[in-house]
């Protein structure tokens, strides 16, 4: 890298001093350690105490420990050298951890803009990752997402350094990140899939062909080495084939509840559902007052069964295989009469949730925002949030028409993830940030061209296959 100027190296500093202070007020004021994040750590004190892979469960005898495969090894593995490290209560320690990761990522995304935008794009990158809140709020939380986004910016940067010079520290980054995601979350495979082919397309006229072939082959064959000891270990374990983690997030033997989850994706739209509803079963009641109106919609009888079906699973808070059977049923017959609405406006309704939604959900804001007479500085926050996050949207589908480099891989990777959470029964906003890293550049590359910018005073092609 080119030595950088008293001014520039003042606003890096900058940038990150605004970014620690961002992360760790948000550490101070929205810790949250709940849910996943304890069956996250649950796994990492098991495998780190007792050499199991495995969960904590209550029996009549007493508790015991069972293996599991619900969960990838990726973050529980990162528990686990935290807590050996820093004590295995010490989730602080995890979230000062991911500080530094989260501003690390800041900064792989800033050098991955520089090789693509010039300099000052990466300033303006810096700066937009930094401030981002949606982000930045992550660390708070011991989950994936932390770790998940950072995998990503590895990934571009270590994609676009590779494609200069295929040397083997990048070649080795580039591997790291694609293992990585995957072993964080199934989704995480998503990196590997779109840019595995995009660094043979891109190679063929900076590397040769032969030599990006053998570069993309080097990097996808240490990135699935891990996964062959986690599919030999679950083949033993458990007797299964599974080379991720299982969609329904069960183990082999697990009861499931498929006609439940099928019946909700015929109406569940939005966040707010799929906290009111969708996580909570089974062990808690379904409140029939939280069901939105296109829940009961269907043909004449249908509303009856519906609440029958609610009354008879909040009597005992399980699914019994005759419920879901029940479930089952009736979500058949509503795709029956709602075929359209299930196969498309309802996908599109969740993608949309997903991106658009204003991403409070790590604040001390209500779920249901939009009631504005119930809580109005809470709303004003939500719109406000809405706002920027559309604004750095906006930004970016400005930044994909200036045309910075490998333009069509960072949307290609957009697409297909966009195209994967479309299909989910419950939509959460988390499941979009993976893709912030190629917002973020795009963002900085509208920036830098709408100052006027000589890096971008022509735009780049996809034929201008050599970076500069």
């Amino acid at each position: 890298m080119p030595s950088l100027s008293r001014r520039t190296m003042l606003s890096i500093f900058c940038a990150l001093a605004a970014g620690t202070a961002l992360r760790l007020w948000f550490i101070h004021a929205f810790p949250q350690i709940q849910g996943d994040s304890l069956l996250y750590a649950d796994i990492a004190r098991n495998w780190l105490t007792h050499g199991i892979y495995g969960r904590s469960l209550m029996h009549p005898g007493g508790p015991t420990i069972a293996p599991t495969l619900v969960r990838l090894p990726g973050y529980p593995g990162f528990l686990a050298l935290c807590f050996a490290v820093f004590g295995k209560q010490n989730f602080l320690a995890v979230l000062y951890l991911q500080v530094v990761i989260d501003l690390a990522t800041c900064l792989l995304i800033a050098d991955f803009v520089r090789r693509i935008c010039g300099h000052r794009a990466a300033i303006a990158a810096l700066w937009l990752a930094a401030l981002c809140p949606f982000t930045a709020n992550y660390v708070a939380m011991p989950l994936t997402e932390t770790p998940s986004i950072f995998c990503v910016a590895l990934g571009l940067c270590a994609f676009a350094a590779v494609l200069e010079r295929p040397r083997l520290g990048w070649m080795l980054a580039l591997a790291f990140a694609w293992s990585y995601a995957a072993l964080l979350r199934p989704d995480g495979a998503l990196l590997a899939v779109v840019f595995f082919p995009a660094l043979m397309f891109y190679g063929r006229s900076s590397l040769g062909y032969a030599q990006a072939v053998r570069v993309a082959l080097f990097c996808g064959l240490v990135s699935v080495l891990p996964f062959t000891i986690w599919t030999l270990r679950n083949w033993h374990t458990f007797h299964v084939f599974q080379p991720l983690a299982p969609r329904s997030a069960t183990d082999p033997g697990e009861p499931k509840a498929p006609g439940f989850q099928r019946w909700t994706k015929t109406w569940i739209a939005d966040f707010a559902s799929t906290y009111e509803i969708y996580w909570n079963v089974p062990g808690d009641d379904i409140d029939i007052h939280t069901l939105p109106a296109r829940a009961l919609d269907g043909d004449d009888g249908e509303e009856g069964k519906t609440m029958t079906l609610i009354a008879q699973y909040n009597a005992v808070d399980v699914i019994t295989p005759q419920i879901d059977a029940g479930f089952a049923a009736l979500a058949a017959e509503r795709i029956r009469v709602h075929p359209v609405r299930y196969y498309v406006t309802l996908p599109l309704l969740r993608l949309a949730d997903m991106w658009l939604r204003p991403r409070v959900e790590m604040l001390n804001i209500e779920l249901r925002w939009w009631q504005y007479s119930q809580h109005r500085a809470e709303t004003r926050i939500a719109y406000a949030y809405g706002a920027l996050n559309l604004l750095y949207l906006l930004a970016a589908l400005v930044g994909m028409f200036c045309w910075p480099r490998f333009v069509t891989a960072m949307v290609a990777y957009i697409v297909v993830r966009s195209l994967l959470l479309s299909t989910l029964e419950g939509p959460e906003p988390r499941y979009t940030l993976e893709c912030f890293p190629m917002i973020i550049a795009f963002a900085a590359a509208a920036l830098a061209g709408l100052t006027g910018r000589k890096s971008l005073s022509r735009p780049f092609r996809e034929s201008d296959e050599m970076v500069h």
